[in-house]
């Protein structure tokens, strides 16, 4: 990993293959190059994210997480190499356990709305769960770790108690599903 690049237009992957950090070459719709790059949108969508008025901590929290997702891409470019180590699911854990203990107990389903600091939280736990998915593909073809595919499952729980939590900055609250089934018990 101490590569830096230095050119960026390389023309290598005009034939349809990329480079991987084991300097292998694959074609790019494999399903380690798919998983990367759901990885590489999550973080970019996090990144986006981050250009919203947030509390510190949280955008401190979400900085961290951008460089835990450059380690999981870092991994999975690299088959067999560990770049995401076990702390960094526990650091998730911990993140939950402090968010949602602010948060009122959820009884209804909510929609990803609100403020655009949540519906961007809400994308990112959507992408969270498509890039989980895609390492799920990829470790029934290849073994992986088991720390990449938890971490993202933690994210994505995470992104979900955070859009709740920037949903009530300034005094908002979740905006909820208005089910017929429900209205019509009430």
């Amino acid at each position: 990993m101490g590569k830096r690049l230095t050119q960026i237009a390389t023309r290598t992957g005009d034939d349809g293959t990329t480079g991987l950090g084991d300097n292998t070459r694959v074609p790019k719709d494999h399903l380690r190059v798919h998983a990367m790059g759901e990885v590489d949108e999550l973080n970019s969508h996090i990144g986006l994210l981050l250009c919203e008025p947030l509390p510190a901590a949280a955008a401190a929290l979400l900085s961290e997480i951008q460089h835990q997702l450059f380690n999981l891409g870092g991994e999975l470019s690299i088959p067999g190499f560990e770049l995401l180590k076990a702390e960094a699911v526990a650091a998730l854990d911990d993140a939950l356990a402090h968010y949602n203990a602010e948060l009122p107990k959820l009884e209804e389903f909510i929609l990803p709305a609100g403020n655009r600091a949540a519906a961007q939280a809400h994308v990112c736990r959507t992408v969270a769960r498509r890039a989980e998915r895609a390492v799920v593909a990829l470790g029934a073809q290849d073994p992986l770790r088991p720390t990449p595919r938890q971490y993202l499952n933690r994210l994505s729980d995470l992104m979900f108690v955070l859009a709740r939590v920037f949903n009530r900055m300034n005094g908002g609250d979740d905006v909820y599903w208005k089910s017929e089934r429900m209205q019509r018990a009430s």
